[in-house]
């Protein structure tokens, strides 16, 4: 091969080994496009909200979608910390998401709380398990970060739920 075909390598220096840095990449990657998909799909709700609740909810999503935001550079910074590659563009990102995307021209206030719901829960699923791949390989700062993402996640499912709440007075 010439060297005008062969990318130069990305030789940053880590002790958690090849392995461990191909296994961390991998699952953070996973993450990092479903961060992505999540913040678009955030934003589109955010922008075609309607209805009586329409201030309060255009806000919360608003907000939501800053907090989602702010885990990409981080958690692609994190891969590049340990010498491995990260996303390069938006097919990488539908390559590697596992949140579904939401193109319908309409959808109700009360589906979009309810689906950012469940898709941050899944999302929570999928740091649990990134976080068992970086504590397998004793990677604890990744590990911290997912464990605070983890946190803040559950915090907007949290807020999702009791936005889509009816005020039944058993709390279901």
């Amino acid at each position: 091969m010439t060297a005008a075909k062969t990318a130069p390598r990305l030789a940053t220096p880590t002790d958690l080994g090849a392995n461990a840095t191909k296994d961390i990449a991998g699952a953070i990657n996973a993450l990092l496009a479903d961060t992505f998909a999540l913040y678009l799909k955030t934003k589109n709700f955010h922008w075609h909200m309607s209805g009586p609740h329409f201030r309060d909810y255009h806000l919360l999503l608003d907000e939501q979608a800053d907090q989602i935001f702010a885990m990409t550079d981080v958690l692609a910074e994190r891969v590049r910390k340990l010498g491995g590659r990260t996303l390069l563009s938006i097919g990488d990102i539908s390559r590697q998401q596992r949140i579904a995307d939401n193109d319908a021209p309409y959808v109700a206030p009360s589906d979009m709380l309810a689906e950012l719901r469940d898709d941050t829960q899944r999302f929570v699923s999928s740091m649990r398990e990134a976080h068992d791949v970086c504590d397998e390989h004793n990677d604890v700062a990744t590990t911290s970060l997912l464990e605070v993402y983890i946190d803040e996640s559950e915090r907007r499912i949290w807020f999702l739920y009791e936005a889509s709440r009816h005020g039944e007075p058993d709390g279901h």
